[in-house]
């Protein structure tokens, strides 16, 4: 199984791959998509949706995980984080596979136990997690293993709320006893 985590940015967009197997999981890429401030904001966008269909086209991931913008104190980067998250979300989408998306908070929760964990307590986790002799460097990266190193996490939970939601199918009354399509049932 590969899950490719994407931490959204316009001048830096971080990407990961995490692969399990069994109980162990292992990161198998890592790195960063740049564009250059000097370009113009549609031709940023485009080398951003490229670069991400590229990637989920090699690793074809069994899901995306995208870091969903909850708080930028910053109008402008929250803008371009939110236009960088929409491609990437776009690229996934595409590529039929399941799409997910967590706040850093709910990362950091799941990885470290701790909500308000820093930057460098989610580096050193990640690098526990998957087995890295150093916390994955630069922080984009960082983020977007651990994004994906969260959904691997938090799957069997998922699955388990999912069959506990629906354990059964739905009971057909076709042909049952005492159901309006049984034989001899009144009508």
């Amino acid at each position: 199984m590969f899950v490719l985590g994407i931490d959204p940015g316009l001048s830096r967009c971080g990407y990961g791959v995490v692969s399990r197997r069994g109980s162990d999981m292992t990161a198998v890429a890592g790195g960063v998509i740049s564009t250059s401030p000097n370009m113009a904001l549609p031709e940023r966008l485009r080398v951003l949706a490229e670069e991400l269909r590229a990637l989920v086209g090699e690793y074809r991931p069994e899901a995306v995980v995208v870091e969903r913008v909850f708080f930028q104190v910053n109008a402008r980067t929250a803008m371009a984080t939110g236009q960088a998250a929409g491609v990437a979300l776009m690229a996934a989408a595409e590529s039929g596979c399941e799409v997910a998306q967590f706040t850093s908070n709910e990362v950091k929760q799941a990885l470290v136990g701790y909500g308000g964990a820093t930057k460098d307590q989610v580096q050193r986790m990640v690098a526990s997690v998957l087995g890295l002799t150093a916390p994955p460097r630069p922080p984009d990266v960082a983020d977007a293993l651990a994004l994906a190193a969260c959904y691997v996490t938090m799957q069997p939970l998922r699955r388990a709320v999912a069959a506990a939601t629906h354990p059964f199918p739905a009971p057909s009354t076709v042909g049952t006893p005492g159901s309006e399509a049984s034989e001899g049932a009144p009508r």
